[in-house]
């Protein structure tokens, strides 16, 4: 089985380009993390390497530590920011496991007992709230 090749006109290469506007929380030479426009809870946070690749299967070993850096400081950030009980981070490889962008991310959503997450199926937040909720991240980030 031949492996599909990444494709440059996904919405997360868009939005790493600045083609597509995003509430971006976190950016350095490596990676940016931006709110998930379909959160699963709120504060939904999606932490996405510059480096293209599908996702973990495809990409590029030296592309998954400055990855994962960022996602626990961004994981952190999510818990205190919104004062949540404890923070799922979730990695999705291919169409059977629910990927649905093919550019290698990682969701940070933070969790509070007895909630559980919403459907990702669910319509677009409105964008005032995902700036409320992205300044709490960058302020969490900042402290």
């Amino acid at each position: 089985m031949a492996e599909t090749p990444y494709d440059t006109d996904n919405i997360f290469a868009k939005i790493l380009r600045g083609e597509i506007p995003s509430h971006r929380v976190y950016e350095d030479e490596a990676v940016v993390a931006f709110m998930d426009v379909m959160p699963q809870g709120p504060g939904h946070t999606l932490v996405v390497p510059k480096a293209p690749s599908r996702n973990l299967l495809d990409a590029d070993p030296s592309t998954f530590g400055p990855l994962f850096t960022v996602v626990q400081k961004v994981a952190r950030a999510v818990k205190r920011g919104f004062g949540a009980d404890g923070v799922t981070v979730m990695q999705f490889n291919e169409p059977a496991s629910g990927q649905t962008v093919y550019h290698l991310h990682v969701h940070v959503i933070p969790r509070f007992d007895g909630i559980p997450l919403k459907p990702h199926t669910g319509g677009m937040e409105k964008p005032e709230v995902l700036a409320q909720n992205a300044e709490k991240i960058r302020a969490a980030l900042r402290s």
